[in-house]
């Protein structure tokens, strides 16, 4: 029993060693994203379900980085606010999808071919969403919601919503590297890190615990065992599994790592990674924000745009070739050693000591208190601009 307690803190520890530089570095790309992107003018930027309306929430969802809970949170601000329901809960997937620290650890732990799915994948959801929405989602159930939003019950997170510490007025550089900018800077990163340590912390022991202990035949079983049955059954069963596993955000990669290991189909790997946002608390928080009918759309809504893009990305990296053959991908890594990831540990682990510092002198502290109190009302209750 010790012995296999010892392997699983030890598999979760050796990839967490493995991917410290990588999450240090989207942190801070993220950071200085946040810093120089201001939300203010965001709903104003989110007025309908256009083509153009959501390739903003796109764009600025993915330069917005988030953990699940605090971009559950901003798209409700969002919404509150006066943007497009359809819009703001696309900001909202693309704040957790398609973001550079995501894709990095993919490329660490997955491959390089997993990070690629992720940036086509993560579009083609889009649409789809918006899509589903455009067809079945019905102006009463959005009014009901924004009734309900307007209530201000409280979920996560919401503090982290309500901030703005973007830098404006300058040119880019200038403001990145101004004493105000690299203040914001290091505000951000140390806001991400307290919002997603948990997620991490917890995926990475799950996945630890799961390669120590799960034994193989038991996944070649839940997965099919391989051929057409398993490429049809995998972006199917990605999102059910996620939903249960209670692991959001970039925590739900080194469980990718131990399902991939185990045989789920390629498709069935991105599924299950976009599927971070209908785990159940924050299904949870969906009810509280919007009501059980619309929790209960956006689960269904969101469960079909996530198969639909493992479908996709499943028979078009097929058609490609590009679906790596080998899976002994090793959740045993080297751990601390004399090699380049202990270089670029400690080459970043001072970088985020540095961030520390200035986070500390700046009353960094205080702002972390302010993460999870309740959104304050709008003053004047914008109208849906959807018909």
């Amino acid at each position: 029993m010790l012995d296999s307690l010892t392997d699983a803190l030890s598999n979760s520890f050796d990839m967490f060693w493995e991917i410290l530089w990588a999450l240090i570095l989207g942190f801070a790309i993220s950071a200085v994203i946040q810093a120089v992107v201001s939300r203010r003018e965001l709903a104003r930027l989110l007025p309908d379900d256009s083509p153009r309306s959501l390739a903003t929430a796109t764009v600025m969802g993915a330069a917005s980085s988030s953990c699940s809970y605090a971009a559950v949170a901003i798209a409700r601000s969002l919404f509150r606010k006066g943007g497009d329901f359809t819009a703001a809960i696309v900001f909202e997937f693309a704040s957790t999808n398609l973001v550079v620290e995501l894709g990095i650890i993919m490329a660490i732990l997955l491959g390089w071919q997993f990070t690629l799915a992720e940036f086509i994948g993560g579009p083609v959801m889009i649409v789809a969403l918006a899509l589903f929405f455009r067809i079945f989602l019905k102006r009463r159930l959005v009014e009901a919601a924004r009734a309900q939003a307007n209530r201000g019950r409280a979920g996560l997170m919401e503090g982290h919503a309500q901030m703005d510490m973007s830098v404006r007025g300058g040119p880019l550089l200038r403001r990145i590297f101004s004493q105000k900018g690299m203040t914001s800077t290091s505000h951000y990163f140390y806001m991400d890190w307290a919002s997603v340590w948990r997620d991490i912390a917890l995926g990475l022991l799950i996945a630890g615990a799961l390669a120590a202990w799960v034994p193989e035949s038991f996944w070649q079983s839940l997965f099919l065992g391989g051929g057409l049955a398993a490429r049809v059954w995998g972006p199917l069963i990605g999102p059910a599994v996620s939903l249960i596993s209670f692991v959001c955000s970039i925590g739900n990669v080194p469980l990718a790592v131990v399902l991939w290991n185990g045989g789920i189909s390629f498709g069935g790997v991105i599924s299950f990674i976009f599927a971070d946002l209908i785990i159940l608390p924050i299904l949870n928080i969906y009810r509280k924000y919007y009501g059980m009918r619309m929790s209960l759309f956006l689960l269904v809504g969101s469960y079909v745009s996530m198969v639909i893009a493992g479908f996709v990305i499943e028979a078009l990296f097929g058609v490609l070739g590009l679906i790596p053959e080998k899976r002994g991908l090793s959740t045993v890594f080297a751990g601390i050693s004399p090699n380049y990831t202990t270089v670029l540990n400690a080459a970043f682990l001072a970088l985020a000591l540095a961030m520390l510092v200035r986070f500390l002198r700046t009353g960094g502290i205080g702002m972390l208190k302010m993460m999870n109190q309740p959104e304050m009302q709008p003053e004047v209750p914008a109208q849906e601009h959807r018909a």
